[in-house]
């Protein structure tokens, strides 16, 4: 299966987005606005549709009648954020990867649910991405990932519970062997990468992980 691609209302820091036949793009809000931009065509709308143009309200009214199906019109009062909820609607459809753009910068509040959303998508059995022409963002749980030799830049581990246990890093500038990662001390910012693949592992936890890579 595909991947579900959304595009979010926050800065958008990418010029370009690889779409594939079997991927499910939802525009989110102001979102929509950035597809123009990257030229994509948006499989479904979603919103309160608070930070769009006039002329996207139009647009959006003019499809609402066309292919109702393709818009998702969410009250402006409620529990969740307009990106959780294309989240649940791409999970409710079967895709267990997700590519988010716009999803930082501006409000900081929006940055940080679209991180803890991140962590929504770990305890549903999918893995999800926070990405930005400088990097990208997303969360391990109890797990090991493997980063390409070919990196250049730095890595960051942040504890999003209270503890992190059994936590490892290997082939990176700075290792760790089983180490207890906690969120009130910041010690695994700025880890450099240095040619080699490197291996991170949590065991019992959850990290934040934030790369940002060199620019030329």
């Amino acid at each position: 299966m595909g991947r579900c691609i959304i595009v979010a209302a926050g800065d958008l820091t990418v010029g370009s987005v690889n779409v594939k036949e079997d991927d499910l793009v939802i525009a989110v809000d102001g979102g929509l606005g950035y597809c123009s931009v990257l030229e994509l065509e948006p499989d479904i709308l979603l919103g309160d549709f608070d930070s769009v143009s006039e002329a996207e309200k139009e647009a959006i009214a003019l499809l609402k009648q066309q292919i109702p199906e393709r818009i998702v019109e969410l009250p402006c009062e409620k529990d969740d954020t307009d990106t959780l909820a294309a989240i649940c609607i791409g999970l409710e459809k079967g895709y267990d990867r997700f590519l988010i753009y716009g999803g930082t910068g501006g409000r900081l509040e929006h940055t940080i649910a679209n991180i803890q959303s991140l962590l929504y998508l770990k305890n549903h059995n999918a893995t999800g991405y926070l990405m930005d022409g400088s990097g990208m963002i997303c969360v391990l749980q109890n797990e090991e990932v493997r980063l390409k030799d070919n990196l250049e830049g730095y890595m960051s581990l942040f504890s999003l519970g209270k503890e992190a246990r059994g936590v490892t890093i290997r082939g990176m500038k700075y290792e760790l062997e089983n180490m207890v990662l906690t969120n009130d001390f910041p010690v695994g910012i700025s880890n450099e990468f240095i040619g080699k693949e490197a291996m991170v592992k949590v065991e019992d936890g959850e990290l934040l992980m934030i790369i940002n890579y060199v620019s030329e």
